[in-house]
């Protein structure tokens, strides 16, 4: 089969790896179609994994600039179609949706985000994905009878121990992986559903950073400008490397929901802390359920600041985040091979 897989985003990236090299492996001829993206490039070429940029000029940030960005990149994803004749196209871009009705293509869509959470994403890629992909705890909204669910998550795509073992020396590269350490995230918070959405401002950051220094050194990674007081705690990882650092950390905090979910997949226990939480299905399970974390809301900041406590407190935590981690892993599967068997099996 020829397989078109556009990804949009870094996360598409670590979701699709290794289907992408399954598919080809069982004989697939598939060609990565990708739009301009924070370290997208970076993660396929330090991959190896050829791709076209299918925007290389990149688009405006505003309403009218995503319109447009979206429009030219749908007109070149048909004028790419044309001369590789995709038997399927897959990913999580709108544009997909767009050119696959019109060129008779199946559209494979994958997500995790409940339609209410990403809206406007929903309304625009949904109507005309074929099926729709997602954890059995997301919600599709009135496009669930498209859906295909699944017992498991995105992440488990590629941090699954099937998949990725997390090696010390990787870390060792950067710091001392035996020394206890910490990790935090700062999103931009600037996608199109992030608007209005609170995280964790410079305040915070310092109270937060203020209890972990004592228990052990503290790393951040942020999408956004940091203050000059948090700048010495700043680290530039290779984004290849970031799962195998987060692997052997002894807490995650921020607001990224999916950081949060794949320290939560590592049995790292995770604090993440903004507007989204109780709201993303696939999150409040490996909260509620499995205990792998905790979500708190921006009105709650004593509560914040009470379970990071309580976390650095308890004497058996990485044995205890762990049996939980193994609980999960029990009831779950690995993504990138249903993801591989289902694009496999689709026309069958």
């Amino acid at each position: 089969m020829r397989i078109l897989v556009y990804l949009g985003h870094p996360a598409h990236f670590h979701n699709y790896k290794n289907t992408i090299a399954a598919l080809k492996a069982h004989g697939h001829e598939v060609e990565v179609l990708i739009k301009k993206k924070d370290i997208l490039e970076n993660l396929l070429q330090n991959a190896g994994i050829p791709y076209h940029n299918i925007l290389e000029e990149g688009r405006k940030d505003s309403k009218t600039g995503i319109f447009l960005g979206i429009v030219k990149r749908a007109l070149r994803l048909n004028r790419f179609c044309r001369k590789f004749h995709p038997d399927i196209l897959t990913g999580s871009s709108v544009e997909n949706s767009w050119i696959g009705p019109l060129r008779r293509i199946p559209v494979i869509s994958i997500g995790e985000d409940d339609a209410d959470v990403v809206p406007n994403y929903a309304k625009l890629t949904y109507p005309g994905a074929s099926v729709i992909l997602c954890p059995d705890t997301c919600d599709c909204g009135k496009w669930n009878d498209k859906a295909v669910k699944y017992p498991g998550y995105q992440e488990l795509g590629y941090l699954h121990p099937e998949n990725f073992t997390p090696e010390r020396a990787v870390v060792a590269k950067y710091f001392n992986p035996d020394k206890p350490y910490f990790l935090m995230r700062f999103s931009g918070l600037n996608a199109h559903h992030d608007v209005g959405i609170r995280g964790i401002d410079n305040r915070i950051a310092g109270k937060l950073i203020s209890l972990l220094e004592p228990h052990g050194q503290v790393y951040i990674t942020s999408e956004r400008p940091l203050g000059t007081d948090f700048e010495k705690y700043r680290i530039a990882i290779n984004p290849l490397d970031i799962h195998h650092v987060m692997a052997f950390a002894d807490l995650y905090l921020g607001d990224s929901q999916t950081m949060a979910a794949e320290a939560g997949v590592l049995g790292v226990p995770f604090v993440r802390f903004n507007d989204f939480v109780g709201r993303i299905g696939y999150l409040s399970e490996l909260e509620d359920k499995y205990e792998l974390g905790y979500g708190i809301k921006p009105d709650e900041e004593g509560r914040l600041y009470e379970t990071v406590e309580r976390l650095l407190a308890m004497p058996d935590r990485q044995a205890v985040f762990q049996q939980r981690r193994k609980q999960m892993l029990s009831e779950k599967i690995n993504f990138a091979d249903f993801l591989t068997q289902f694009i496999e099996n689709y026309r069958k």
